[in-house]
């Protein structure tokens, strides 16, 4: 099993290019991967979005990138030759004006704007996908194993609270019968009460009314279900890393919720009540488990 919270960082050299990639996942409905990357790499976060697909299958995924060129060829520098005669002329011109002589130097017109220009050629494209396809493969080898190792801990958690599910389950089923007889005790005591001094009630017409009320009350077919459910729980648990069982969870989840409200709204009693209300307690927490799994 795996969480959806994880963290990995790779740094990868080749050929004077020096890539750094770290991938942070948190939790997330769906697979949603943003990347931030220099300009350089733009090209290719559609090959590190395909690539993250392929190791993860949900969480919120952040991707950074950063990229060094360390190669001799990585920067050329440009003289505008004509800009420079310009300026050259320009400044003749001006020293005319001002009866001086010209005195600039090399250094100077260096130093005029746009007469030296920084340019980046264009880089190998697949060479840079590669060695950046490479880095984010190491990255995500160690957000895999770190989502594993606290899918382990959280898996732990989880049966825990699974067995604390079912004790309460039988714990209900056992006080489930003493509450029907209860009930039909009352509903004797009351029609007694209400009817003292009148024709007495026919025992036909009060054991229907007893069964009626029984009936009602009666919530086998609840703990049937939630017996099915947990099994199913306890298969999930046991999983192969290849599923992905964190929707599932949530979906069976829900179905605990469910049943264990009806059987709240059924019960009078309040022993079984709070068997109910501690049963809700250890489902939502295991809800908010579930949420944090792959």
């Amino acid at each position: 099993m795996l969480s959806m919270t994880g963290f990995g960082r790779a740094d990868n050299r080749a050929e004077g290019r020096e890539i750094t990639v770290e991938v942070k996942t948190v939790n997330h409905r769906y697979l949603d991967v943003a990347i931030r990357a220099p300009r350089t790499l733009l090209f290719a976060e559609d090959a590190m979005r395909r690539r993250c697909g392929e190791r993860l299958s949900r969480g919120h995924v952040e991707v950074y990138v950063r990229y060094k060129n360390l190669r001799a060829d990585a920067h050329a520098v440009s003289v505008d030759m004509g800009l420079v005669l310009q300026y050259r002329e320009a400044l003749k011109q001006l020293a005319g004006e001002l009866n001086q002589k010209n005195t600039a130097k090399v250094l100077d017109y260096a130093r005029f704007p746009d007469v030296l220009t920084v340019t980046s050629p264009e880089e190998d494209a697949d060479a840079l996908q590669a060695l950046a396809l490479q880095a984010l493969d190491e990255a995500l080898n160690g957000v895999v194993a770190a989502r594993r190792a606290e899918g382990q801990r959280l898996r732990t958690d989880m049966l825990e609270k699974g067995s604390s599910i079912s004790l309460l389950v039988e714990k209900i089923a056992e006080r489930a019968p003493c509450v029907s007889a209860q009930h039909g005790e009352k509903l004797r005591a009351r029609l007694e009460e209400l009817l003292a001094g009148a024709e007495p009630v026919q025992p036909e017409r009060l054991a229907q009314e007893v069964a009626f009320l029984a009936d009602k009350s009666c919530v086998d077919e609840e703990l049937v279900r939630l017996r099915a459910h947990l099994a199913a729980f306890y298969d999930m648990m046991e999983a192969s890393q290849d599923d992905v069982v964190g929707r599932k969870l949530d979906f069976m989840i829900q179905e605990f919720n469910r049943e264990a409200n009806t059987i709240g709204s059924k019960s009078a009693d309040s022993e079984m009540s709070a068997h109910v209300i501690a049963m809700k307690t250890e489902i939502e927490k295991l809800r908010e488990q579930a949420q944090n799994l792959e």
